[in-house]
């Protein structure tokens, strides 16, 4: 993460760095309704945020999102979709980082050290290119106080050691505040709301009580909660069983294979579904999916 030769040097200099940051918001909205299964809200949302972000010449800091839901809903989907639309070599990419707890930082006496060390990767990477993209997988596997060491990157000031960085995208994965999400959305079909009528305002504040209240999550007592630096909690709702039946019909297409009704309805009968009376949402979403197929072809 050394700044060498003088492109880095530019880039920490000035705004114009723009490395292979090529945006098609067009084609991710596009694949987003093609791809994404059952998450209107998500992906009205991400779309928005990213477009404000990108066409603003001189944001006041980075752009930082937030992912919750429960497993198999789409969170780390649409971060690969992320990264694809938005740097020409897309997934081949230098300029995305991603951090798993358990990869990364899997040793809670080593906490200290893991702090310097992340301090000094996000430092060096932005220096190289303020265009860079950091992932924060399984945010509920994360100790406690690591990852305050980056709140002087997502503030407003112009810059920070040294490093022009306002122009970064931070993107947080977690399943804090799943069980909430899944009542509400459980709730609100109870009460025969549609789906694309469930806006934000119906679960940030679970959300965020979520997050304040788990001493087990990277979030715990954290800067970034408390000084309001995410910019948008993006909630991942429980997938239905058309929803599965949709994820496996995609699934089929990308492997080339016809999607037969019988293939389709066994893998989507396959799953189990919440609540155990009403059997309305999958408990894994379309997380199996694609080991699941092979059985009924």
């Amino acid at each position: 993460g050394a700044p060498w030769g003088s492109s880095a040097w530019h880039c920490s200099l000035s705004a114009s760095c723009e490395c292979e940051f090529w945006p098609d918001l067009t084609g991710l909205e596009c694949d987003l309704a093609l791809r994404l299964v059952g998450q209107p809200l998500a992906r009205q949302l991400v779309v928005r945020g990213l477009r404000e972000f990108v066409q603003d010449p001189d944001p006041a800091k980075p752009l930082v999102l937030s992912f919750h839901g429960w497993t198999g809903t789409g969170k780390t989907f649409l971060s690969s979709l992320l990264v694809q639309h938005l740097f020409r070599t897309g997934l081949q990419t230098a300029y995305v980082h991603r951090f798993s707890p358990l990869v990364h930082f899997p040793h809670a006496e080593h906490l200290e050290q893991y702090k310097d060390d992340l301090r000094s990767w996000i430092q060096g990477n932005l220096t190289r290119c303020s265009r860079s993209l950091f992932l924060f997988d399984e945010m509920d596997d994360l100790h406690p106080g690591l990852i305050d060491v980056i709140l002087p990157f997502l503030g407003s000031s112009w810059v920070v050691f040294g490093t022009n960085y306002r122009k970064a995208i931070f993107v947080f994965i977690s399943n804090t505040g799943a069980e909430q999400i899944n009542r509400i959305a459980l709730d609100l079909w109870r009460a025969r709301r549609d789906r694309e009528e469930v806006g934000l305002q119906d679960l940030e504040p679970a959300i965020l009580e979520a997050v304040s209240k788990n001493p087990q999550s990277g979030f715990w007592k954290s800067g970034i909660i408390e000084q309001h630096l995410i910019d948008i909690f993006v909630p991942f709702l429980p997938l239905k069983r058309h929803h599965v039946k949709q994820c496996v019909v995609n699934e089929m297409a990308s492997q080339g294979l016809l999607p037969r009704p019988e293939v389709v309805d066994g893998v989507a009968d396959s799953f189990s579904y919440f609540p155990k009376e009403e059997k309305i949402f999958s408990s894994t979403g379309c997380k199996t999916v694609a080991s699941r197929i092979p059985f009924f072809l």
